[in-house]
């Protein structure tokens, strides 16, 4: 299976880690992460925070998924420039690996893939980590200086 997996990821946090690692586990044929450029991460804000250059988030990226890799996998990292991008353009793609939050997303993605004579993706759900006070781990949370990457509470 050719997966795909898409965020902003800065900072990275063990939410981030769960999705990359269930990306390689099922993408027996190549994972691809979309990384969203610059403009569309600082667009697609609901809460304006800052948020690392690409190229600084993509080298973290491929830090934390060489560190996760136990299936020697290949991974391609690409910008992706609009929300559904690569899952929706991306006839090699069979699998999407989601969220609890954007689970919803795939529906979207699927209608559109159909509309373009593509296969619908299979949706791959990762649960979420959540830090020591029961709340999800977020990288917003982590920005606020509410948690570390792994949750744990700062004060």
């Amino acid at each position: 299976m050719h997966v795909a997996v898409a965020g902003t990821f800065g900072p990275i946090h063990d939410g981030h880690r769960r999705l990359f690692e269930h990306a390689l586990r099922f993408g027996t044929d190549g994972v691809v992460v979309g990384l969203t450029t610059d403009a569309l991460a600082s667009e697609t804000r609901s809460e304006p925070r800052p948020i690392p250059p690409f190229e600084e988030r993509k080298q973290l990226v491929e830090d934390a998924l060489a560190d996760l890799d136990e299936w020697d996998r290949h991974v391609e990292i690409r910008p992706l420039e609009d929300e559904h991008g690569i899952a929706s353009t991306d006839p090699a793609i069979d699998g999407l690996v989601v969220s609890p939050e954007t689970a919803i997303e795939l529906e979207i993605i699927n209608e559109r893939r159909r509309d373009r004579g593509f296969d619908p993706l299979t949706g791959i759900v990762a649960p979420y980590v959540l830090a020591d006070d029961g709340e999800r781990i977020s990288s917003t949370r982590m920005v606020a200086g509410e948690i570390d990457a792994h949750g744990r509470l700062l004060e």
